[in-house]
């Protein structure tokens, strides 16, 4: 038995709660999974789990020693990467959950040079719109616009998400375009489904500030799809800029609402405490902040 292994698969299956998820995530059989916690289990002397058909809970020893355990796993983990970095080729599998709209459009060359830069990294990309608790979700850092959930987490903001109202010229030269938050309940809208302040829409002016509570037409959780219906001359969509500046600059959308603007959130990456340390997760957040940080490239393009 390899008492590191046997630990880790412990320490994975209380957190997903599933053998099965666990063997996916670590591109092994369940049968593997399933061996190496019972070899732990034959080893300490007791059951580590309450099994059944349904779910998978920890024991009393269980929750005793979990917490303990999965440090021993961060600290071994750490501690491999920080003698591969002293021998300057840093290695290993580095699992990233991100959102669409930043990296559809946005990070493909930054995968690249990193990859060029760090060759003997593997990175593991998931792309989707959930937000998830990196932790839970068993990857080592998630990109999104969402804080940091627990205590445990830690989040450092790379750059701001900024949104802005547009629509491509031929449905303005249709429908005039509102000259105030409130005459966009005359329009067709288009509007993203997972911003952080929901349905809630509030407009700064010099003047003055406007809540609304707007009603689209069409609400999707994919701002790229939302960007084509605008393309579509479909209707008035609210977009962040970093997908909208590149048809914005193109001519294939106007700002509408210019002299308004609306909050921005920032665009974070999130990863747990225990995992500060790890030298691919450090170089992969210093990369990141190096290539995105400050004012993006989008929005000096458009101001």
């Amino acid at each position: 038995m390899d008492i590191h292994l046997s630990i880790e698969a412990f320490v994975s299956v209380a957190e997903t709660q599933s053998f099965a998820e666990t063997a996916r995530r670590m591109r092994l059989s369940k049968s593997v999974i399933t061996t190496r916690v019972r070899q732990l289990e034959d080893f300490v002397g007791t059951s580590l789990f309450h099994r059944n058909t349904r779910n998978v809970q920890l024991s009393e020893v269980g929750l005793a020693f979990v917490q303990e355990c999965e440090d021993l796993v961060h600290r071994t983990d750490r501690l491999v990467d920080q003698m591969r970095g002293q021998k300057g080729a840093v290695a290993g599998r580095l699992r990233i959950h991100a959102l669409p709209g930043f990296v559809l459009g946005r990070m493909g060359a930054f995968l690249r040079e990193f990859q060029a830069r760090y060759p003997a990294i593997a990175l593991d990309l998931i792309v989707n719109d959930a937000v998830v608790d990196p932790v839970k979700a068993g990857v080592d850092c998630a990109l999104q616009i969402f804080e940091p959930s627990s205590d445990e987490l830690i989040g450092r903001e790379v750059f701001r998400v900024r949104r802005v109202f547009c629509a491509s010229p031929d449905y303005l030269r249709r429908h005039p375009a509102p000259r105030t938050p409130r005459q966009l309940y005359e329009h067709t809208l288009g509007l993203y489904s997972g911003y952080p302040s929901r349905d809630r829409w509030i407009f700064d002016s010099p003047a003055e500030q406007i809540a609304l509570d707007l009603r689209p037409t069409l609400r999707s959780n994919s701002v790229h799809l939302l960007k084509e219906y605008g393309c579509e001359h479909a209707g008035i969509v609210c977009l962040p800029t970093l997908v909208a500046a590149d048809a914005i600059l193109a001519g294939q959308l106007q700002i509408v609402l210019a002299d308004w603007s609306l909050s921005s959130f920032p665009f974070s990456v999130v990863y747990a405490r225990s995992h500060r340390g790890d030298v691919k997760l450090r170089l992969f957040v210093d990369s990141l902040l190096d290539n995105f940080a400050g004012e993006p490239p989008w929005d000096t393009a458009l101001a």
